[in-house]
């Protein structure tokens, strides 16, 4: 395998716009996630505090194993709906090691609006479970919630992807061998009460914890009978006379040292991962803020992101001399093998074959695949067409489709188009997909849809001849609008993607969730857990 040369030069104007560039977008980026893992009001985390309970990112650090790292999904969701009063949509997600096992965990956020679950909300416990049963992992959900935000019902409650899927899903994952394990921290209402029911295992905290599928304002209102939460639900009484809790702790430390027993019985192991000897890359990390062009519309090559990323620089490449607008080789990311295919360019016919081509051969050889984006999209032209682009960028998009080995996806730049689909975007379903500050996520370029929508209007035969005033109010309006929906942010808060990382990062996120896809185990026979 040879090694990358780099050709940066770390002391040049560029290299430094780059990085000047590349500080301010880090900067906002770590303003944003600081806001959004806050949780609620000051208030709120006090009167929290006063209850007795831990805020939601100190019981997940009390729940992992001590010193391994938490792989936080999708932190800046609903970021800038409803006036960024639902940070992180009120439910933290990700993946970390309970007793040396990878686990999904999904914790509610009671700090914001008392842990209820918005359209955002919803979508980040299903993300999260995907990801679960896609990668054969057990769930811990730390239970913290007030149900559906009822002003949000018909975005919560009625749809095939609403709050009802998760409890399909949960069934579903049960079914198939993997644990799904409850601690009920807080309140637990309406559908929330169903995420402890459906659960292997639950474990109640005295005092704090209830679950009730209507609570005291309903059933005083359905049936006029009038009774106090704990009587109804309380965590004593569902542990004693329901049987719907299975085991009773007095507080928050002792719940979540159980869990992690109950998570070290469950004698579910993942398969041994084929790994090389872990090498750093020859060039630091740190560098990629100087690689990635300030003006978007400067090229520069993406085995410069590769050198920075993979084991010793060292890449393997396909094809190099044949379809260049495509880069494809393998390489080792923290001893790891996979497929790395990145954009230098538009797609042309070649480089839309010999993608097809080699990610069938990683496909064939159970080498995951590493999709890294930039790219404006498939040519288009006379030329391109005749070529036939058409078919050729097809049967990218059909090759990547059916691959059944693991796919990864980092948008690094613009990812546009059909383009996006090609490169593994959000609808092909890629195991992980993240996003850098950098990224941007259209249809077209503003540049693009803001002349298509000039010339749509000249030419329209059936309306009086455009005035000046009114194209410039029509560039001005597309330009708006693709400003504001191609921003990473706007992306990632309606999750498009698994969340944005700082490309420093990027080897490392790649290294976890590589040892995850790679471990993943067969799928088995199994019998649900039919609680009694």
């Amino acid at each position: 395998m040879s090694r990358i040369a780099t050709r940066i030069d770390t002391r040049s104007p560029v290299f430094e716009q780059n990085w000047a560039q590349s500080q301010t977008l880090l900067g906002t980026l770590r303003t944003r996630m600081a806001f959004a893992t806050t949780g609620g009001a000051e208030k709120l985390r006090a009167r929290h505090h006063e209850r007795g309970k831990h805020l939601v990112r100190d019981r997940i650090d009390r729940l992992i194993d001590p010193g391994t790292a938490f792989l936080e999904l999708s932190p800046l969701a609903a970021w800038g709906q409803y006036d960024n009063q639902v940070p992180a949509a009120g439910i933290v997600t990700g993946i970390g090691l309970v007793k040396s096992k990878h686990v999904v965990i999904i914790a509610n956020d009671a700090t914001v609006k008392g842990g209820s679950f918005f359209h955002e909300t919803v979508k980040k416990h299903l993300r999260a479970q995907e990801i679960a049963e896609q990668n054969r992992m057990p769930c811990l959900y730390l239970v913290d919630c007030g149900g559906a935000y009822l002003p949000e019902q018909d975005r919560v409650f009625p749809d095939r992807d609403h709050f009802g899927n998760s409890f399909h899903r949960q069934c579903r994952m049960s079914a198939a061998g993997l644990p799904q394990i409850s601690v009920v921290f807080g309140g637990c209402t309406a559908g929330g009460a169903y995420i402890p029911a459906l659960s292997d295992q639950v474990i109640m905290v005295d005092g704090n914890a209830r679950i009730h599928l209507g609570g005291p304002s309903i059933v005083k209102v359905a049936i006029n009978e009038e009774v106090d939460g704990e009587t109804l639900g309380g965590a004593a009484m569902h542990t004693r006379i329901s049987g719907v809790s299975d085991h009773l702790v007095a507080d928050e430390d002792q719940a979540l040292a159980l869990a992690r027993s109950l998570i070290g019985e469950t004698n579910f192991e993942r398969k041994p991962a084929k790994v090389a000897p872990v090498l750093s890359p020859r060039y630091p990390a740190s560098e990629l803020g100087g690689v990635i062009s300030a003006d978007p519309k400067m090229p520069y090559d993406v085995r410069e992101i590769i050198a920075r990323t993979v084991d010793d620089s060292g890449f393997s490449e396909f094809k190099p001399e044949w379809g260049e607008t495509v880069v494809c080789g393998t390489a080792r990311i923290h001893g790891h093998m996979v497929g790395i295919i990145g954009n230098n360019g538009a797609l042309l016919s070649q480089s839309a074959l010999k993608a097809a081509h080699f990610i069938t051969l990683c496909d064939q050889r159970n080498i995951p695949l590493l999709f890294l984006h930039n790219i404006t999209g498939f040519m288009v032209g006379t030329v391109a067409e005749r070529e036939g682009i058409a078919k050729n960028s097809a049967k990218m998009v059909y090759a990547q489709a059916v691959a059944r080995v693991p796919k990864l996806s980092v948008i690094v730049g613009g990812s546009y188009g059909a383009g996006n689909y090609g490169m593994c975007g959000r609808g092909f379903r890629p195991n992980f997909l993240f996003a850098w500050p950098s990224a941007v996520l259209a249809t077209m370029s503003a540049d693009i849809a803001s002349n298509v929508m000039l010339e749509l209007r000249r030419t329209n035969v059936k309306a009086p001849t455009a005035t000046q005033e009114e194209l410039d109010e029509i560039e001005s309006r597309v330009r708006a609008q693709y400003g504001e929906q191609s921003d990473p942010y706007f992306a990632t808060s309606r999750l498009w993607d698994d969340g944005i990382i700082e490309p420093a990062q990027t080897r490392e996120v790649l290294g976890l969730c590589l040892s995850i896809v790679s471990s993943t185990p067969d799928a088995m026979g199994h019998s649900p857990v039919y609680r009694m």
